[in-house]
Order: structure tokens, then sequence, then C-alpha cells
């Protein structure tokens, strides 16, 4: 197991003695696939924006690949992290080709336009997730769960070795839901490690081989999805009664888990 993403003992505030994330640690390994679950306003997004580069942690430390972050250029950066939000907002009317080519702008030298290899490896990244087809078309004009898949595109375009995801399935219904699942598997394979956030615990065990629950800006829990999401974990962890139970999949007896939210 190659650990590509270290995260040691991290916090960090707007506010002195008002942390939004203390002493935080965890590592991905290479095609690790972990789910960032809890309650809003628990600092999970604030965690991936600490990733990103876009908060400075007050102390501890994130390596890739052994190396510092808080010691590599922006530009750097983007070439081993890619971040697929959950939504974006274009103020031009840009051609889905066209975003995906954005990925390659860390690539660029002061100066240089893209290049014949730049436009190749975007369209490989589109032909890699089915969506070549959508070249042409506005960006603004797809449907969400579309969008979703370009801006996966565009995130592999960098050529990251992982990728980060805040809510993929936000506002998707179930088909997208299970489209982007099962992309976030195909690429785990294929030797990205990939870190995402949800608000659904099923998630966890569907697509991931790691959980992270986090409360009030602490780790309350990590480990493998089938150990740490429970009923008493994520009761405790969104402060309202949930049951995780078995569910029967089909004639065969393969059995699933579940979450289900109880109205008391």
């Amino acid at each position: 197991m190659v650990i590509v993403l270290s995260v040691e003992n991290i916090s960090f505030f707007y506010k002195p003695n008002y942390n939004i994330l203390k002493d935080i640690s965890f590592n991905l390994a290479e095609k690790d696939i972990m789910c960032i679950l809890g309650p809003n306003g628990t600092g999970k997004t604030t965690l991936l924006r600490c990733l990103l580069g876009l908060n400075q942690i007050k102390s501890g430390r994130i390596t890739i690949d052994g190396k510092d972050l808080s010691r590599v250029t922006a530009k750097q950066r983007a070439k081993m992290i890619a971040y697929v939000p959950q939504s974006t907002t274009m103020t031009f009317s840009y051609e889905a080709r066209a975003v995906v080519l954005m990925g390659r702008i860390a690539h660029l030298s002061l100066g240089r336009t893209h290049t014949k290899s730049d436009r190749l490896i975007a369209e490989e990244s589109m032909e890699k997730l089915g969506i070549r087809h959508l070249g042409k078309c506005l960006f603004q004009q797809l449907s969400g769960g579309e969008r979703q898949m370009v801006l996966v595109a565009r995130a592999l375009a960098q050529q990251s070795n992982i990728l980060v995801r805040d809510e993929p399935t936000a506002n998707l219904d179930f088909s997208n839901q299970i489209k982007i699942l099962k992309v976030i598997n195909n690429l785990s394979k294929q030797g990205y490690a990939i870190l995402m956030t949800s608000h659904f615990p099923d998630h966890s065990f569907l697509a991931c081989n790691k959980a992270m629950l986090m409360r009030d800006g602490i780790i309350t829990y990590q480990g493998n999805p089938e150990d740490v999401v429970t009923t008493s974990s994520l009761t405790q962890l969104y402060g309202t009664p949930v049951c995780v139970t078995n569910a029967k999949i089909n004639l065969k007896g393969d059995m699933t888990k579940v979450c289900v939210p109880l109205i008391e």
C-alpha cells in the first residue's frame, strides 16, 4: 500500500480560540476511496479547502507523495491534487470540450497556449468517461449529471493522482447518482485516490473502502465503513436516530447495508 496523501494533526481557525478543524489526521493510499460524513457546518468543506491550499492550516502538516504542501506553489499543487466541485458557474458560453481543456492550465508555461498534446489529453479524458459526444455542447445547457461528468473529465485532464470531490451526487437523481458512483469506483481501480464528502451515509457502503465521521471539527470515527458507519455512530454524529440495517437486494439473497433515518 502506497500512501499518497498524509494529513498529520492539522488545525484551522478563522478566529483565534475558535478552531474549525481540531487535530485532524488521516492517510489516503492509491486506489482508496474515503467518504467524509458529518452534519452541516462541521468542517468538511473547510478541510477540503485546506487540502487545496485555499485555506492555510494553522498547525500540522499535509504531504502528497512525501512533499510538504506548504512548500509547493499553487501550480505544483494543481498537478498533485484535482478538485471536482458540486457545480460551477461559467460566465461565458463554453463548450464542454473547452471546460475539460481548462484542466491543462496547470501544465502550461507562462504565455503559452494549449498544445496538440493538451487537446489530446482532454479528448482522452472525455473518452474515458464516455462523454466525448458532449464535446460541442454548451456547458450551461447540459443536465446536472452531464455537468458532473464534464467536471470530472476536467479533473482527469489535470493528470493528478488524487481527486477531491465535494458532494459528488448533490442534486442528482438516483440514476445519475449511480453513474457518478460507478465512475468513482472505476477511477479507483485505475489507481486514483479519491476523497469525497457526502450527506448520504449509504455511499460509504456503495463506493468506499474508508469512512471518516466528523462532528464539530474533530474526527469521531474513521476506518472501514462496515466498522464505523453504524447505528450508534450515525445517531451520535447527526444527533437524531439513524438505523443501519441489512437489506435483501435480489432473489439470490444477497444483502447490503442501508442507513435509515427514524422519525420518533
